[in-house]
């Protein structure tokens, strides 16, 4: 029996998954570069360890594996629009893009949920894409504010806390 694959991408598609751009610079010319990302996640406590994913063939995917640090930005409901930027193959994602550089030089875009400032652990290859294992040196959140999802192949809006069922 062969392996339905539009199947298994519909079956993933149900899972509800916040929204991330990761972000580094490339090691030679010191560029920003970034990509978003939804195949994010926690990996420890302790130590605090993260993780993402990129497709083996993304642009970027080289300045991610040398740099040795990356940025996470989990983006906020009203951040659509930069979502899409980085998702796209756009020559220029970082023009009129606010951000603020910290500890490593990485850029960290403002106006997120949260943003984790990392030091690269290990990269390792997971099929078709690329596992970074990254360590938190730095965080900022934001107390109030509502998580970008996305679910079935679209972005998904959450209703304000309190409404619904009760």
């Amino acid at each position: 029996m062969s392996f339905d694959q539009r199947a298994f991408r519909k079956a993933l598609s149900c899972f509800a998954s916040g929204v991330t751009v990761v972000t580094t610079l490339h090691p030679e010319t010191r560029a920003p570069a970034g990509v978003t990302v939804s195949a994010f996640c926690s990996l420890s406590l302790e130590p605090p360890l993260v993780l993402f994913c990129l497709g083996s063939r993304t642009a970027s995917l080289d300045a991610f594996r040398q740099f040795g640090h990356f940025g996470v930005n989990v983006l906020s409901e009203n951040q659509r629009d930069m979502s899409n930027r980085f998702a796209s193959r756009a020559i220029d994602k970082w023009q009129g893009v606010r951000y603020e550089t910290w500890d490593s030089g990485v850029p960290m875009l403002t106006g997120c949920l949260a943003n984790l400032e990392c030091e690269l652990v290990e990269a390792r290859d997971g099929g078709d894409h690329i596992i970074f294992i990254g360590r938190p040196t730095r965080i900022k959140h934001h107390e109030v504010g509502s998580p970008l999802l996305y679910f079935r192949g679209g972005y998904m809006d959450l209703p304000p806390p309190g409404c619904g069922a009760g």
